[in-house]
């Protein structure tokens, strides 16, 4: 019974202690699988070709950015940022549900020499990032920038974007902002003229990268606030996310809501307005220069209108009968004559001699004609 136990118990402790053993690297193979890698078909090609790009341990569904950079190595990663990558022969792919993927991409040239890295980035999300090495066939080649020794930075305080937009902004002018924030020396040695790297990213593209000097020393365990200058492009407006970088590592974010220049569209609308009135009136201008005045109206000088078509309109003239004075009968004398000159009236003006009643006007009074007036018969 005793050996029984013996051999059990020392069962027992082999089986302890391989799980103790393999613990380790069980816990080392799932970190070295959750973290993102890249390799390539080929180390070097020239430019014209094409490389296959494989990927694995990335974030299920995920919307990566691949580039080739020059200036870098996957231990300081990209120096000089997407400014030194060939930015216009990128390719963007998106993992599996495993996190894995597979893409083609073609060689070019980036804008500084080499040593070059394939560089993979995710676009949205948790950042994330992976190099591999590469060489571009028949492009420069030039050593790395050496490190200011071992110093480190790291940030101390909040960041913040200081300043205010302009009345020249409201009208397109480029905005911009001081970038201020507070490092600190970890290092062992003194930091003297850190680069830093400024990054503005607008929606789902990936960062502009900037390089920016601050002058200055940092001794070991002091700290020191900078401000760099930040600006965007003219008319920008949007949503803006500001990103500070110190060799290869993302120190610091700050999100910048950039207001929309309305003085631009106010400007559109009123050129909109103001030109077309302008045409009509220069239209009209030269429709009245041109048109053909009539000859006679010019000839015969201005008339009197009436208003009626600018004619001129003329009454026939009425001629009234006139009564024959009576001859006087024999043994008469003749009548006397006046030397005053009778005035004719119309006969609708002369009194009216008929007999008078009710229905009929005093003799004298003067009345208008009518439809039965007998002396508006004849006279028309």
């Amino acid at each position: 019974m005793n050996r029984r136990s013996s051999r059990l118990l020392t069962v027992l402790a082999l089986v302890a202690a391989l799980l103790a053993g393999t613990a380790p690297w069980a816990a080392a193979a799932s970190a070295a699988a959750d973290k993102p890698s890249v390799t390539l078909s080929k180390s070097q090609a020239g430019t014209g070709g094409s490389i296959t790009v494989k990927g694995a341990g990335w974030r299920p569904d995920t919307l990566l950015m691949m580039l080739i950079c020059g200036q870098s190595s996957p231990s300081r990663g990209v120096i000089g940022g997407t400014n030194s990558c060939a930015n216009s022969e990128g390719r963007a792919v998106t993992t599996d549900t495993k996190g894995a993927f597979s893409k083609s991409l073609p060689v070019a040239e980036p804008p500084n020499p080499c040593p070059c890295v394939v560089h993979v980035a995710t676009v949205t999300g948790q950042k994330a990032q992976a190099d591999a090495v590469f060489q571009v066939a028949g492009h420069p080649v030039k050593a790395l920038p050496k490190t200011s020794g071992s110093g480190q930075l790291s940030m101390v305080a909040d960041t913040r974007l200081d300043g205010s937009s302009g009345l020249l902004t409201w009208f397109g002018a480029p905005p911009s902002r001081s970038f201020t924030f507070t490092v600190g020396n970890v290092g062992s040695t003194p930091v003297k003229n850190p680069i830093f790297q400024v990054g503005t990213s607008h929606g789902v593209f990936a960062p502009q990268w900037e390089d920016q000097q601050w002058r200055g020393t940092i001794k070991p365990g002091q700290k020191a606030q900078v401000e760099l200058p930040v600006e965007l492009s003219a008319g920008a407006h949007g949503d803006y996310l500001v990103s500070l970088k110190y060799g290869g590592k993302v120190l610091a974010e700050q999100p910048w809501g950039v207001g929309r220049p309305w003085g631009v569209t106010l400007f559109w609308i009123l050129l909109c307005i103001v030109v077309p009135a302008a045409v009509f009136r220069i239209g009209m201008a030269v429709v009245d220069r041109v048109r053909p005045r009539d000859r006679r109206s010019r000839s015969r000088g201005p008339r009197a209108s009436n208003g009626a078509g600018g004619r001129t309109v003329r009454l026939p003239k009425v001629r009234l009968p006139q009564q024959k004075p009576k001859r006087p009968a024999s043994g008469e004398a003749p009548a006397p004559t006046t030397s005053t000159t009778q005035t004719t009236t119309l006969p609708w003006f002369t009194p009216d001699t008929g007999p008078t009643g009710p229905e009929r006007p005093e003799a004298g009074q003067l009345s208008a004609p009518h439809e039965n007036s007998p002396t508006t018969k004849g006279n028309t």
